[in-house]
């Protein structure tokens, strides 16, 4: 059975080259949402097995948008991986302390992503 994977982030070029790699491999189906706003509506209603998001966007960040994710009984169990152009240690530590699961940095090679994925999922499957 495919893993369900969403991708929050405003770069449409950017989840729609992630959807494109991840479902390549058979593993994952994928759902996109470009409007951090309305990430956890579409977390609800997509019930992913893991969320891939950014923190720069526009009108909110990933960390507001965790948050809601985390403070949401439908959602609070979801594992989150931010994926980010920012490479700081603040914005590290501040996910951390927010419950994300991991934080990448882009770009990612294509086999590195799918591998953390990997990791963080079988955290919660095992």
């Amino acid at each position: 059975m495919k893993k369900k994977i969403l991708i929050i982030d405003d770069d449409k070029v950017y989840t729609e080259l992630v959807k494109a790699i991840l479902e390549r491999t058979g593993k994952y189906e994928v759902g996109v949402e470009n409007r951090g706003l309305h990430g956890l509506g579409t977390a609800k209603r997509f019930k992913p097995d893991l969320i891939l998001m950014d923190i720069m966007m526009p009108h909110t960040d990933g960390f507001q948008i965790m948050k809601l994710l985390k403070n949401d009984l439908d959602t609070i169990s979801i594992p989150i991986i931010m994926l980010s152009a920012v490479d700081s240690d603040e914005s590290k530590s501040a996910a951390a302390a927010s419950f994300n699961e991991d934080y990448i940095v882009k770009p990612i090679a294509a086999e590195a992503l799918e591998k953390k994925i990997e990791e963080v999922l079988s955290r919660y499957t095992a």
